[in-house]
């Protein structure tokens, strides 16, 4: 690499590299809102990440958000795999995380007793 242009050329491959990455990426969205954390939304995002440690399934990004407008149904929890649908889950104790992540994240098994929305890909 010698001039800057060279370096904008790697910049913008790396840019799309990452992208790439993501798209491919399985998320599990834990609602952290006010609502969230007063229904027990800390303890399952906990239970969250100690189960993909378990499993080693480090390629499963995990985020926060907040209020996601349902607050009777907290704990809200969303998968989203690549190419399906997003799956919101409510009522989410940490007990259910286990099961979340090996039927719906490892296996694809959406679990329906527990679904309270879904979001089809828009593009």
């Amino acid at each position: 690499m010698k001039t800057l242009e060279d370096l904008k050329a790697l910049r913008e491959r790396l840019k799309s590299d990452i992208k790439v990455r993501h798209a491919q990426e399985t998320k599990i969205i834990v609602g952290m809102g006010t609502c969230g954390i007063a229904a027990g939304a800390r303890e399952v995002m906990s239970a969250v990440l100690d189960e993909l440690a378990v499993r080693r399934l480090n390629e499963v990004q995990v985020q926060q958000t907040g209020c996601i407008g349902m607050c009777e149904q907290e704990v809200l929890l969303d998968v989203v795999r690549p190419n399906e649908p997003r799956i919101t889950y409510g009522r989410v104790k940490p007990s259910d995380v286990k099961r979340i992540i090996a039927d719906h994240v490892v296996n694809g098994r959406i679990i329906e007793d527990m679904v309270v929305g879904k979001i089809e890909e828009q593009e």
